[in-house]
């Protein structure tokens, strides 16, 4: 089982006491295996105005896999160390955004199981670290630096130095925050190995922060957020129909 502050802990247990379901319990029975009956208080999705912390979306998250999910609950990891996350900012020569820094200080990473929409995993410090590396090698470090097109458009070149990944998606695909100095800076790109990067104007992917509240309103409400729903695959893992 994942290993979560005695704090955290106890908001979860408490919560799922609430909801009637204890860790492990899954959907109702008679309920449609494809639907998740919403979390009682859910509210809808909100605007980035409204985003919730990392804090507050981790302990949504934590609590809805718990009671619906608890294999991917389980493959959570355990906090980073802050030094660990020193020494891939010394690596890849930028420091981490704020948010990605907490949410690794909350879950360094998981095992390869969906958790993002549709079907992104988190990646851990050491991963980052080999993506980034890994990236620059194939593109070149003069090309990484380069620009193509307009910079806070929909399309991005193949590879930039100023990308950090995050989450992978086991075929050599990541989600990445855009760190370079523009009007969206922070906002989360998908970089395909094939076609290249692609960015959303749906607000759930404007920055990290938004994306794991995005995910925990989806969660709790078993409603589709850009065209992705939560499914409970046996009532053991979380799935996203799109």
């Amino acid at each position: 089982m994942v290993q979560l502050p005695v704090a955290v802990m106890t908001v979860i247990c408490a919560v799922l006491a609430v909801a009637g379901g204890g860790i492990g319990a899954g959907v109702s029975s008679g309920q449609s295996p494809s639907r998740i009956v919403p979390f009682s208080g859910a509210s809808k999705w909100h605007d980035r105005r409204m985003t919730s912390s990392i804090s507050e979306s981790w302990t949504r998250i934590e609590v809805w896999l718990a009671r619906h999910t608890p294999r991917t609950f389980a493959a959570l990891g355990p906090p980073a160390e802050r030094s660990a996350i020193a020494v891939a900012e010394q690596a890849i020569g930028q420091p981490f955004p704020e948010p990605l820094a907490e949410s690794l200080l909350r879950h360094n990473g998981m095992g390869h199981y969906d958790l993002l929409p549709p079907f992104w995993s988190l990646l851990d410090v050491q991963s980052i670290i080999n993506a980034w590396q890994t990236r620059m090698k194939i593109y070149g470090d003069e090309l990484a630096g380069a620009e193509e097109g307009d910079p806070d458009g929909e399309y991005g070149p193949w590879w930039h130095g100023q990308w950090i990944p995050f989450a992978f998606d086991g075929a050599g695909d990541y989600l990445i925050i855009d760190q370079r100095l523009y009007r969206r800076r922070g906002r989360i790109g998908k970089a395909d190995h094939e076609i290249g990067c692609s960015f959303s104007h749906h607000p759930m992917w404007a920055s990290f922060p938004a994306l794991l509240d995005a995910t925990a309103t989806a969660l709790e409400t078993g409603e589709a957020v850009d065209g992705y729903l939560p499914v409970a695959v046996d009532e053991d893992e979380l799935d996203w129909d799109f």
